[in-house]
């Protein structure tokens, strides 16, 4: 984390051209820092072997000597070049397509280095990479990196100037973990274990360079909340909420639904929060359709009869519209304003809206992205809600919070995430679980069928449709795939077409833009659409409570949590609702998915089984729980260490020298840089 580093630009690597920099800027790559810092995901293995231990089909390297004279073939456009070898007492042919200019450098007697695909059968090696050592220059031997790339970047280059980096800078490479905590883990020194994982000797050194940096990584991420918990948690100024319990009951008795236990804890904990004179920075997160709209709905009065406005924004128009007109039926005999601010509202209307926002005659905004653009401006915001945080970037968030003085933060979430997990992942946060479902609550059937009973589906959905009800069909592809043999959406729709001449079936789909998806699910909230077929875009926040089926076709292609969202985008309504997996699973974690999605309704533990299923590499899908982003590091797959980490940093910062002792300099220089000392809440 040195400083140094940190300011040297990525050009004064020899060898970067003002070209490279600007494609190296592209990875989010500018100082030496962030070039070290950006990791293989894989490694290539170049170590020689011998022909007589390789298995046919294998990939190898191996070093040879060219033993004839080498034969180049033409063809439309194409090439194949051929030539004898001999590597120990084995003679066989080496072949290259499209490598017409090496004929010229095949001279018999020459050493070679060759890595490609072995054919036993027919002697033979068709080469993907060869190298002459007496050029010195020669991958053998070697565990060589393969980075994410693009652009003009290729493999070779960034390996050289990683390379070259390290010659010039690695020595400049700080040690930054306190050495009691080097010693009790055994971990390899900073500088060997950035230079390990570039340039491992062997697979040991490799995983022992990324145990270190995966503890720092994890530790440093730990030191940052706890610090921020230390220094700012219950400190920092905010808004005091006056609102008595008498006024907050009144609207509670008002609702035309009783709160469950859940709940009301859950309520109690946020209006504490509430009426400290200290900043309130809440997760809360529960289970799909476990009324996290109704506690978000308790605090935005609250803060309304505070003398304050409220602000809740949302990943989609769809959700800010569905959000708005459920806040102000809430709303309504009260007095409370509500109003809407999204891409979508323009030209005059725009104008009233942003002018009443500023005059404070607007109590609660509902919007998207469009609430933290520069003109939107608020008399006196109490309170942020987010919906869906994951769903925004760090950036986005903090900007909404910056347009009142430190206002309340709730968060919410519908991602299950198991609660100690969820402590320790949002460090910073204090963390409410809605666990139970609210009263009255129709229980949603699930269903598990093979493709062959699919005439059986259709006409399950013929019943329900008939019955003026509305029905989701949901497939993992767009469009046809020649590597998957799965139902697609494009497809899916013309056969809905044909088989419900009587019915209007919509298609939505990521590849179209968001007004296109936005125009597309109003139809279907207003029932012009009786069928929607979709791939998971239909996943996040909408309730059409008249959609009463939902049938996921190739479902075991879809994880277990993405499975249970989907799930709940039924059973919103007063009628009796079902989901319909279609799926003949080819592996045993496919059957016991389907096995659990008909055992139980629990997000929380269909959570848990999705933990133990698919073990813990990929447990939270891409980028959907709003877990922080690691280079190395799991949240799920490293637990053990995240839990040591934390540990580790609590014990740390709760101990007065590492606020002052010089040994602890370049930690806090971390905490400086990562503006844990200037009070804004971090995410």
């Amino acid at each position: 984390m040195s400083l140094d580093l940190d300011q040297i630009s990525v050009r004064k690597i020899n060898g970067v051209s003002a070209l490279k920099e600007g494609e190296l800027h592209a990875f989010g790559v500018s100082t030496v820092k962030e070039l070290l810092e950006y990791y293989p995901f894989r490694y290539e293995d170049y170590r020689l072997r011998s022909l007589s231990e390789v298995k046919d089909g294998e990939r190898v390297t191996i070093q040879a000597k060219i033993a004839g004279a080498p034969v180049l073939q033409r063809y439309g456009g194409k090439s194949r070049l051929t030539c004898k070898m001999l590597a120990e007492n084995w003679m066989f042919s080496a072949t290259w397509f499209n490598r017409h200019f090496l004929k010229e450098q095949l001279t018999a007697g020459r050493e070679i280095v060759l890595t490609g695909k072995w054919d036993q059968r027919r002697l033979q090696l068709t080469v993907s990479e060869s190298d002459f050592p007496d050029k010195g220059i020669s991958r053998s031997g070697t565990l060589q990196p393969v980075y994410s790339i693009g652009g003009k970047i290729t493999q070779a280059w960034i390996r050289k100037t990683m390379n070259q980096a390290l010659q010039q800078y690695g020595e400049m490479i700080p040690e930054i973990l306190p050495p009691h905590l080097i010693q009790k883990y055994r971990l390899m020194p900073r500088k060997q274990a950035i230079a390990g994982i570039h340039q491992p000797s062997d697979t040991g050194e490799g995983q022992q360079a990324r145990r270190r940096m995966v503890y720092e990584e994890l530790f440093l991420f730990q030191l940052k909340m706890q610090a921020y918990r230390a220094l700012n948690h219950g400190k920092m100024d905010g808004v005091v909420h006056t609102a008595d319990n008498t006024t907050i009951r009144e609207f509670v008795r008002s609702l035309p639904f009783e709160l469950t236990d859940a709940q009301k804890k859950v309520e109690l904990e946020i209006l504490h929060d509430m009426r400290s004179p200290y900043c309130m920075n809440r997760l809360l997160q529960g289970d799909v359709g476990s009324g996290k709209t109704v506690v978000a709905a308790i605090a935005l009065y609250t803060t309304v009869r505070s003398g304050n406005q409220g602000a809740l924004m949302v990943p989609t128009e769809i959700l800010a519209e569905q959000h708005m007109r459920s806040l102000q039926r809430m709303f309504q005999p009260f007095g409370v304003t509500v109003a809407l601010l999204t891409g979508s509202v323009t030209g005059k209307k725009r104008k009233d809206v942003l002018a009443s926002l500023q005059m404070g005659l607007t109590d609660i905004v509902v919007g998207t992205h469009a609430l933290i653009q520069e003109e939107v401006f608020f008399r006196q915001l109490g309170l942020v809600v987010t919906d869906e945080q994951h769903r925004f970037g760090v950036n986005q968030r903090s900007v909404l919070r910056r347009k009142g003085y430190n206002p309340d933060v709730l968060t919410m979430t519908a991602t299950p995430i198991p609660r100690t997990m969820a402590i320790t992942a949002f460090g910073d946060m204090d963390v409410s679980t809605l666990s139970e479902r609210p009263k009255g609550r129709i229980p949603i059937t699930t269903h598990w069928v093979k493709h062959d009973m699919m005439d059986r589906v259709l006409g399950f959905i013929r019943r329900e449709v008939d019955q003026g009800r509305q029905a989701y069909l949901i497939c993992p592809l767009i469009e046809e795939s020649d590597k998957l043999d799965v139902q697609n959406a494009i497809d899916l729709h013309v056969q809905m077409q044909q088989a419900f001449p009587q019915f209007k079936v919509g298609l939505l789909h990521g590849r179209m833009t968001s007004g296109e998806k936005d125009e597309v699910m109003r139809d279907f909230y207003s029932n012009d659409l009786q069928l929607l077929i979709s791939t998971t875009v239909v996943e996040v926040g909408v309730d059409v409570p008249n959609a009463t089926l939902m049938v996921i076709m190739d479902a075991d292609r879809f994880g277990l949590s993405q499975l249970h969202q989907l799930r709940g985008r039924v059973g919103r309504g007063a009628h009796a609702s079902f989901c319909i997996l279609v799926a003949d699973p080819k592996s045993e974690v496919g059957r016991e998915r389907m096995e659990v999605m008909t055992d139980t309704e629990d997000g929380f533990e269909v959570a848990r089984r999705d933990l133990d299923l698919r073990g813990p590499g990929d447990f939270f899908g891409t980028k959907q729980s709003g877990l922080p982003e690691f280079r190395l590091a799991d949240m799920v797959a490293d637990y053990e260490v995240v839990e040591q980490a934390r540990e580790d940093a609590a014990a740390l910062v709760s101990d007065a020298s590492f606020w002052t002792s010089p040994s602890y300099s370049l930690l806090r220089e971390h905490l400086r840089k990562e503006q844990v000392f200037q009070g804004d809440l971090i995410d």
